[in-house]
């Protein structure tokens, strides 16, 4: 079982380091090799997504992944930005379905900005789907017209496309609690109409999942009044990159939650909803729990190893329990501890 692993940028390697630590305590044999990607990348080989990373991403088994991208690179040209080589690599691999989980662990309560009674139990599951939407279609571009600068963006979708998210949401809604909403905008885009209308057409294949319907500046604002409503969400590439932002902030730290991005076979890229926070790499206090966690979900998805995922969840629940607290997680009376330090808790817990 092969793991292409790719620190990235920023705080990439650091919270890779203690999350590759995790993975070999747990004494699987997997074969991880390294690669570059982001702005690692292009300043070693000038590109993204070289290469050498394309042929070792197709030929693994999953991808485990830091972060990428950081103002460092923001003059260099778009087909440049380490955001490109994330981009990159989810399209080449296929990747059309990121699992966005939102938790509120108990021992967070009070990291959540929202009040506790709001959030208290909160476990939310965020379907987007990746490759697709306006972020990929053609055409697009800025162009001088009539005397002026003129943007412009394509939106659009398949019903293929909506239709294998869709079953993916619903397979998800299936091991969880059988609730599904599904976000779109159908009073304006004629293509989350076509959204809207698959979705539907799709319900009676799952008929122990209830299916509703929420336009989507009414499902921003539902996930601040009563996020709990919700089970699992899915929704397109525009609408789920912010939706899911947002879901991940009720939580108090977006440093503490994981995601995967699958195929059809569930070969996946599994990386944390954090950035590379520049701001504090090389200083050794980033979160490495949301790394580790999206380690989890690759036993758990690719890997089918539902046992060690929940050991490794379980031993970050009971490092929370114990009080171990990195920067952005901090409050008094808990124990402040760096990157590493928080990983030698993990493998205790272990």
């Amino acid at each position: 079982m092969k793991i292409c692993v790719l620190p990235g940028d920023g705080i990439g390697p650091e919270i890779m380091a203690e999350a590759v630590r995790v993975i070999q305590a747990l004494d699987l044999k997997f074969e991880l090799e390294e690669g570059l990607l982001g702005g690692a990348a292009v300043d070693a080989t000038g590109d993204p997504y070289p290469e050498a990373t394309r042929k070792l991403a197709r030929e693994a088994d999953a991808v485990l992944l830091g972060a990428v991208g950081g103002p460092k690179w923001d003059s260099l040209p778009r087909e440049q930005r380490p955001e490109r080589g994330l981009l990159g690599i989810r399209k080449d691999l296929g990747l059309f379905a990121n699992l966005r989980p939102a938790i509120l662990y108990p021992e967070l309560a009070n990291a959540s900005t929202l009040k506790p009674e709001v959030v208290s139990g909160l476990d939310i599951l965020i379907v987007r789907e990746l490759t697709g939407d306006i972020y990929f279609g053609q055409p697009r571009g800025i162009e001088n017209r009539d005397g002026e600068r003129y943007g412009f963006n394509t939106m659009h979708y398949t019903e293929s496309e909506i239709r294998r998210i869709g079953r993916v949401a619903f397979e998800a809604a299936r091991k969880r609690n059988k609730r599904l909403c599904s976000v779109d905008k159908m009073n304006v885009l004629e293509t989350t109409q076509l959204w809207r209308d698959v979705m539907t057409e799709l319900a009676p294949e799952y008929p122990d999942v209830e299916l509703t319907h929420m336009l989507v500046d009414n499902a921003a604002m539902q996930l601040v009044r009563a996020p709990k409503q919700f089970d699992v969400m899915v929704t397109g590439n525009m609408f789920g990159d912010i939706l899911s932002d947002e879901a991940s902030m009720l939580t108090g730290s977006i440093g503490m939650l994981p995601s995967a991005s699958l195929d059809a076979n569930n070969k996946g890229l599994y990386e944390p909803s954090h950035g590379s926070a520049p701001d504090i790499a090389g200083k050794g206090v980033a979160n490495p729990l949301a790394t580790i966690l999206s380690a989890a979900m690759m036993l758990r998805y690719t890997f089918n190893n539902e046992a060690a995922a929940a050991r490794v969840e379980t031993a970050v629940k009971k490092v929370l329990a114990q009080g171990y607290r990195t920067g952005d997680i901090y409050e008094p009376g808990t124990t402040k501890v760096g990157t590493k330090q928080m990983g030698d808790a993990v493998l205790a817990a272990l």
